[in-house]
């Protein structure tokens, strides 16, 4: 092999092992970036705020990879009368955490500083009876998903009528909050799409 070839061969092995260092030191920054590291474990009782987030001494519990219908959203049943889904949602939580042998373990936190976790009763992890029963959405794009596939096609808890996404009901109340008026904003549409000012 001339002398050539193998410098070639050592400037393509740097290469790689330059890339793989790279592409780790990223992974390595933005887990601490996302507060990844000890992980901490929290042991019940719990108190349920909403479905998808527990409290115990002061310190708030997001269940990791859910997104559950907030406390105040109302969903539609089949004939298209409102129920409280979101009150449903916590009930559902509550049901399953309330005998106190739950096990929540974490290593990340969200923006709002709460610890991310997996909840456990006894073998049985909550985050996924949460989706499975229909009472939370998958958050991410591959967890949980069979699960909430199975919940939609078997018209479990909000999947049995019609519900607005819990991420898209918090950007709404934000906006109106803000003092953003949606019916004025749909009519001057309306107006601006029937061509009458033409």
């Amino acid at each position: 092999m001339s002398a050539y070839r193998r410098h070639r061969r050592y400037r393509r092995a740097q290469d790689w092992i330059l890339t793989a260092c790279f592409i780790l030191g990223l992974l390595f920054v933005a887990n601490m970036l996302q507060g990844g590291g000890e992980q901490k474990v929290f042991r019940g009782p719990f108190h349920v705020i909403d479905g998808d987030t527990l409290a115990q001494m002061g310190t708030r519990l997001r269940l990791s990879g859910i997104d559950a219908p907030e406390l105040d959203q109302t969903c539609r049943t089949v004939d298209d009368r409102p129920w409280p889904c979101g009150k449903a949602a916590r009930e559902q939580l509550v049901d399953l955490v309330k005998d106190g042998d739950v096990e929540c373990r974490g290593t990340e936190v969200d923006r709002y500083d709460r610890p991310l976790v997996i909840c456990y009763r006894q073998n049985t992890n909550l985050n996924v009876q949460m989706v499975r029963t229909g009472f939370a959405l998958s958050a991410g794009l591959l967890t949980y998903q069979r699960e909430q596939l199975k919940a939609e096609n078997e018209k479990r808890g909000i999947w049995a009528g019609r519900f607005q996404r819990p991420s898209q009901w918090r950007r709404e109340r934000k906006l109106e909050n803000q003092g953003v008026d949606f019916s004025n904003m749909l009519d001057g549409l309306k107006g601006v799409l029937s061509l009458q000012w033409l």
